[in-house]
């Protein structure tokens, strides 16, 4: 929506092809809420300072250098006007979340979460003559290698096919994680207990349709943005609601009672989005956040009560857990959590010692009763093979760029996130190469 309102703005006739019915409007962002924004002092609902240097050092830490740094950088440079930009369009924003989140330095928030925003900007767009067909299936995007241009998209509405030609395309399909078949050959079959927190239609048919016509990919089907949600949560649409964000102050562990890696290694929105892959390695991708009554009070509150127990062996019943596993595992991590200062605020540094995995911050013995559990799975925000592009947002064929063929979100997110995540990048991806894309589209009217 950000390219369709740029090449708007720029006095160009824009048509949009959604494939959700119009009532869904906004409904398949209930997970985006936020974008990471870069400035040098505080700005809008933003506190401190977080420079570009900051943010490229946050997101190559978290890619361990798996990013296209020129992309990355551009994004990162151009994050601050697109918020300025959202804000000058109607987009109203909320002060950013602190405690658990440690977030209001760096996240903008959108006051209604993804759903308004969207809203927002459907009714920009509509102001300034955008056309938007729902129901309307992208199923083919017709590329002419010789001229290296896009004729025409072939669209179905309904049960008909139509064929629309433009002077300029841009492309912002999402990811393919809704499509069980691909997922389950990029994942085997551990992919059928993947959750799927957005939209049904995610299925990267525009997509597959591109890369099998030579269109160059960027980026592993098999990465992608998952995080550990709430195992109880709907196959599609759960939205931001079952995240869970109990992990870094809990003892998790899985279907056979043993915890596999360090719930405190740093702040939660540096590695919350490791946790969906980390569980999908696990026995029958599953595994459970153990907390006591001491930090319940630390982390968002949760839609789903969790299961509880006044005792390790009524909720190691509960839980359908091998008997004794989960006594034996939190008696050694009792045993090897060091004392010191504890602060949910901050990376603290109290530990464990002697045991494998550590815990590196916010180690406290469970030993206060009622003891709670929240059930985890792997929730797919998007996946992250997508069309390589450049810094115009074009895509390539036979290694060189299509002329009026752009794409924005998800579909290119691979070429900035090869692995891992911060919290509110996707969105700012989304958000900059849409602008970018628009303003070149607009350029070739």
């Amino acid at each position: 929506m950000c390219a369709a309102i740029t090449a708007a703005q720029a006095g160009c006739e824009v048509l949009v092809l959604e494939h959700a019915p119009q009532h869904m409007r906004g409904g398949n962002s209930r997970h985006t809420r936020n974008l990471r924004v870069q400035h040098d002092q505080p700005c809008f609902t933003l506190t401190d300072q977080y420079t570009a240097q900051d943010y490229l050092e946050d997101l190559l830490r978290v890619t361990a250098g798996n990013t296209d740094r020129e992309l990355a950088q551009l994004m990162i440079e151009q994050s601050e006007a697109l918020l300025t930009w959202l804000v000058d369009l109607g987009v109203a924003f909320q002060p950013a979340l602190r405690g658990t989140l440690n977030l209001s330095a760096t996240n903008a928030f959108f006051l209604g979460g993804g759903r308004a925003l969207l809203n927002t900007e459907y009714r920009v767009a509509e102001r300034l003559g955008v056309q938007v067909l729902y129901d309307a299936e992208v199923a083919a995007v017709s590329v002419q290698h010789a001229t290296r241009r896009a004729e025409a998209v072939t669209v179905r509405i309904g049960t008909v096919e139509h064929t629309i030609e433009a002077q300029a395309f841009v492309v912002a399909s999402g990811g393919f994680q809704a499509n069980d078949a691909w997922m389950r050959e990029a994942w085997g079959p551990q992919a059928d207990n993947f959750l799927i927190r957005g939209t049904p239609y995610n299925r990267g048919s525009v997509l597959k349709n591109l890369l099998d016509q030579g269109v160059q990919s960027v980026g592993d089907a098999s990465q992608c943005h998952a995080v550990a949600i709430d195992a109880r949560a709907p196959k599609y649409d759960g939205g931001i609601v079952s995240r869970l964000d109990c992990v870094c102050f809990s003892v998790v562990v899985n279907a056979h009672g043993q915890r596999f890696y360090d719930e405190g290694e740093d702040v939660w929105p540096k590695r919350y989005a490791i946790w969906g892959r980390l569980i999908a390695q696990q026995p029958e991708q599953i595994a459970y956040a153990i907390i006591d009554s001491q930090v319940t009070d630390n982390f968002m509150p949760s839609v789903l009560p969790p299961y509880s127990a006044h005792t390790l062996n009524e909720l190691e019943e509960v839980l359908h857990l091998p008997a004794g596993s989960l006594t034996a595992t939190l008696q050694a991590f009792n045993e090897a959590v060091q004392d010191g200062p504890y602060d949910p605020g901050r990376l603290d540094g109290r530990h464990t010692a002697g045991i494998t995995p550590p815990k590196t911050n916010w180690a406290l013995r469970l030993d206060e009763p009622p003891f709670f559990a929240y059930p985890l799975r792997p929730g797919i925000t998007f996946t992250y093979l997508g069309l390589k592009v450049d810094r115009q947002a074009r895509v390539h064929v036979d290694g060189k760029p299509i002329s009026n063929l752009f794409a924005a979100g998800e579909v290119m997110a691979g070429n900035i996130l090869g692995q891992g995540y911060c919290a509110g990048t996707g969105m700012t991806i989304g958000g900059v190469f849409g602008r970018i894309a628009g303003a070149q589209a607009a350029e070739l009217r």
